[in-house]
């Protein structure tokens, strides 16, 4: 991160020199107006600030997006660069034949892949008449009827940037461009509440603007041309709620913008005369490394210059290779014991999962002794202000941030196996053995200095061949992830590979699923897949993007295996297998709810979240892994392509089977809502819970699930309001009987109407 900063000076990311060389058309586009990549082309704003065109994806010279862009002839070429708006939040297409278009006679902005074949994006009008588009003066791409009637415009669909005047209303969110899979993980949220929250993977909220909750009114952000950041009602902007304000509040200056940029942090932007560069005037969190998670698996610190950098503090005694930085620990890597290596003015944190166990009231001593008997430990932080903190990490995938002014000590576990030098105390390790008495000296020295030689000899051999070994493990293991990841971080297997890793498919946790252990001891779940489900290149592509994807209830794709007419998918591990492997009786009514709401949310990430809608198309009980805690985590995501309303369906069988204990698929929806609807629902739950369930609970879920499985889809609620149900933040009316399509009756035309929408109430 040395250069970061002044990256976001500069170039401020995407496009290609090319994006100075294109040709403005007229502002206003008429229907059948095209744009295709490589004939330097774009759309104007009438007074020339704005183009929209094509530009090349950073790290993928032959991949474009369409986007807005500044193209003001004050502003030097090579300044120009900065995207303000980009079709589809990122979607990217090939450079033989792409390209854009304003549709004739439909009147649809598409974006066409000529290597697929088909459109990747549209803009989903060609059903309001839509005469014209315009570009307009403020960087505001329009959708005209009838020339005047604004049916759509890209100001309601922001990827990561607001432009002045620009709102970001009630439960909409930006997201971070993606660079690196770990880029993606950040958002900010304008939440109903009324408030701004900078997030990491949608549940970590690290950053929010700090006012009051509000109860009425709608309340938006929005980036206002004298430079402040404001919270307003939006049918009154006079009066903010909230604001911050750059560092040229009420200056003259021509061009602002807002964007959340890649390294998690939201900054105002401002175009400095002077300079002639990009200012940044504010950001949400002044430190940094304060930035939740902003290394990854990394330690963020300050380096002689005052620029955040990241490093691995493992690497200088790791005894393996560690390319990804992870806490060296592992369960079943250490053959000789343990011990902790001190690092001072450092703190740790867990970011896979986010969830450190915090324990209050112990010393230093008492904190390293815990991690050092719990097995499941691989570092804990010890804080003193005032009240006694130790934070214990129970994952290897940790971040952290070190810096002088920290009081707090953290203590990392490593194998205690043979090293030349420990790294705690910088010295060489001496072992001390106490001399035993000998009757007779004389005769034992020959004896023993053969001895010694030989089991010398021995150990040197032993250490020799330990090493090499080690060596040649860290070299293949190098070179499968120089070689065998593709540009998003997945790793591609051979199927020798997934066989090798597997035993030959010898241990079952789950229908098609099998336990593997990776050539570093680490243990993840094998689930293979019909290979008629996909085809191989949808199947590589949809692996690719599933692999930059991260949510604490989504089994994280390690890789994936595509050879030989056969699918593989390679996840973490789940300590209790799939929710069908024999692990149903060990769910308390409160983990069955929680295993709901899991799902859902899982569920409402990949639906509303994600840069794209992504549907799941095969939800059932057997593709949720239970965690060590028997979180759930889902498997078998991205896929498909189906809409929402069939993963709102799965959903609702789903939550059905888990309360009942019952998977016949089909009967146990009519027979749970006959005994719902009679008055006996107590006699639905798994007789396995013994009567240890929340009626009141019991009542919500069953509500809700009735809901999902409507025969008619358009009464069948969002994962959003299933989330809040679920929460209890909404309450859910009675449903109507779920296997009647009101569709059919056209005399029952005013009750086809009804939907979930008009029954939750806050």
């Amino acid at each position: 991160m040395k250069t970061e900063m002044l990256l976001l000076l500069r170039a401020l990311f995407l496009s290609s020199l090319s994006l100075c060389l294109l040709q403005l058309v007229v502002s206003e586009i008429p229907l059948g107006s095209k744009l295709v990549v490589g004939e330097n082309t774009s759309w104007a704003s009438k007074n020339g600030d704005f183009a929209l065109g094509f530009f090349n994806v950073l790290d993928s010279p032959n991949r474009f997006s369409i986007g807005i862009r500044f193209n003001s002839q004050t502003i030097p070429c090579d300044e120009r660069r900065v995207v303000v708006w980009v079709a589809g939040a990122g979607v990217s297409v090939s450079d033989n034949g792409s390209y854009f278009e304003l549709s004739s006679p439909d009147g649809d902005l598409v974006l066409f892949d000529s290597s697929l074949g088909v459109p990747v994006w549209t803009s989903k009008m060609n059903r309001f008449s839509v005469s014209s588009a315009l570009l307009r003066d403020d960087g505001n791409l329009v959708l005209l009827k009838g020339g005047e009637e604004v049916v759509w415009e890209s100001f309601d669909t922001p990827a990561d940037t607001l432009l002045p005047n620009q709102k970001l209303k009630a439960f909409e969110m930006l997201r971070a461009a993606s660079e690196s899979s770990k880029s993606s993980y950040y958002s900010l949220h304008m939440e109903g509440s009324g408030k701004l929250e900078l997030r990491w993977e949608s549940n970590i909220t690290f950053w929010s603007s700090g006012n009051e909750a509000v109860k009425r009114g709608k309340i938006g952000a929005v980036l206002t041309s004298e430079g402040a950041l404001s919270l307003v009602e939006q049918q009154d902007m006079s009066k903010p709620v909230w604001s911050v304000f750059g560092e040229d509040h009420n200056d003259t200056v021509k061009f602002r913008f807002l964007r959340l940029d890649r390294d998690g942090n939201l900054r105002m932007y401002s175009w400095n005369e002077d300079s002639r560069l990009w200012k940044p005037v504010w950001q949400a969190v002044e430190n940094q490394c304060r930035v939740f998670a902003t290394c990854g698996s990394q330690v963020c610190s300050f380096n002689g210059s005052g620029y955040s950098e990241c490093t691995c503090p493992y690497n200088t005694f790791a005894s393996v290779s560690n390319t990804k930085c992870l806490a060296p620990y592992q369960k079943l890597g250490c053959k000789s014991g343990f011990n902790m290596v001190t690092f001072k003015n450092m703190e740790l944190y867990g970011i896979y999962p986010a969830n450190d166990s915090v324990i209050s009231l112990v010393s230093s001593l008492r904190c390293k002794k815990m991690c050092l008997e719990d097995p499941s430990c691989t570092a804990v932080t010890y804080k003193n202000d005032g009240n006694p903190q130790c934070l214990m990490k129970l994952t290897r995938y940790v971040s952290g941030y070190s810096d002088p002014s920290l009081s707090s000590v953290s203590y990392v576990k490593t194998c205690s196996d043979p090293m030349a030098v420990d790294p705690s105390k910088g010295e060489a390790v001496v072992t001390v053995t106490k001399k035993s008495h000998s009757v007779c000296l004389p005769c034992l020295v020959g004896a023993t200095s053969t001895t010694f030689v030989l089991f010398l000899a021995f150990q040197v051999a032993v250490l020799v061949y330990i090493y090499r070994r080690k060596k040649k493990e860290a070299m293949k293991r190098a070179e499968r992830f120089s070689k065998g990841r593709n540009p998003k971080g997945v790793i591609v297997f051979s199927l020798d590979e997934i066989k090798e890793m597997t035993n030959d498919f010898e241990d079952s946790i789950g229908p098609q699923m099998f336990k593997g252990v990776m050539s570093e001891n680490e243990l993840v779940a094998v689930k293979e897949i019909e290979a008629r489900s996909t085809e191989e290149r949808k199947f590589r592509s949809s692996a690719a993007k599933i692999g930059t994807m991260h949510h604490k209830n989504l089994a994280k794709l390690e890789g994936y295996c595509c050879e030989r007419g056969k699918r593989f998918l390679v996840y973490e591990y789940a300590k209790n297998g799939s929710m069908l492997d024999h692990h149903t009786e060990k769910l308390t009514w409160r983990k069955r709810a929680d295993t709901c709401l899991s799902v859902a949310k899982a569920l409402f990430y990949l639906h509303s979240e994600c840069r794209e809608f992504v549907s799941h198309g095969n939800l059932n009980c057997g593709n949720i892994l239970l965690g060590e805690d028997l979180e759930a985590k889902l498997t078998e995501y991205g896929f498909s392509s189906c809409a929402a309303d069939k993963d709102v369906e799965d959903f609702g069988k789903m939550v059905l089977a888990l309360v009942t204990g019952r998977y016949e698929e089909g009967v146990v929806s009519e027979w749970v809502y006959r005994e719902w609807t009679e008055g006996r629902k107590e006699t639905v739950v798994d007789t396995r819970l013994e009567g240890g369930f929340d009626v009141e609970e019991l009542e919500r879920v069953l509500r809700i699930s009735f809901w999902c499985v409507q025969v008619d889809e358009r009464l069948r609620p969002s994962m959003g309001e299933v989330v809040k149900v679920l929460e209890g933040t909404l309450s859910v009316d009675p449903p109507p009987s779920p296997f009647v399509c009101a569709r059919s009756s056209p005399t029952n035309s005013s009750e086809s109407g009804q939907s979930l929408y008009e029954s939750l109430r806050e």
